[in-house]
């Protein structure tokens, strides 16, 4: 098995044990709902709410082994938990808690990527939201491949609604417009 994917399974199965409720984002859901890409980490969102991180963050160190000597101080105050695989893949678990990263979750299904395993993967339109919200030269390349690829399939109203308030709140109101751009020409096949 593809070592990332062994890495992702590995986590699932831990939060799922426990009944966590998480979704891939990242390199992951590109690999479902955009041009496959290599990817290096495992990137999760874990809802843990507002004041409750402690208890998770606890649990995940005991089983996984964390990647700066402050790992926990870090999450704590990042809200990002860095830490590895039995594989030695980095995982990083990001702590959410916005109605946003809720929605997202709710709205996350499964991704077979092996007979018989499944990641649970964020939908194609919360990897664009993702995405733009990020902003980098990478998370554009990724937006336009599931663009591109997911084309006629994308709740672009959805996209709209989850997306403006948080490039509103980061004061980026021009990454919608740019986003838009990327669509239409999706629509128009490239």
């Amino acid at each position: 098995m593809n070592p990332i994917f062994a890495a992702a399974l590995e986590i699932q199965e831990f939060c799922v044990a426990r009944q966590f409720r998480f979704c891939f984002i990242g390199g992951l859901a590109v690999q479902r709902w955009g041009e496959p890409r290599l990817t290096v980490d495992v990137d999760l969102t874990l809802l843990t709410g507002f004041g409750a991180e402690e208890s998770f963050v606890d649990a995940l160190l005991g089983a996984f082994r964390a990647r700066r000597a402050d790992a926990r101080a870090f999450a704590l105050r990042y809200r990002v938990l860095l830490l590895e695989s039995s594989g030695s893949i980095p995982l990083d678990i990001s702590l959410g808690a916005m109605p946003f990263e809720e929605r997202t979750v709710a709205r996350a299904s499964g991704f077979e990527v092996e007979t018989g395993s499944s990641l649970t993967t964020c939908s194609a339109e919360d990897l664009i939201v993702h995405k733009v919200f990020a902003d980098r030269a990478q998370d554009w390349l990724d937006v336009e491949g599931i663009a591109i690829r997911q084309s006629g399939r994308l709740d672009e109203a959805l996209i709209g609604a989850e997306l403006r308030p948080l490039l509103a709140l980061k004061g980026t109101p021009e990454a919608e417009e740019r986003l838009q751009g990327l669509l239409r020409a999706a629509r128009r096949g490239g």
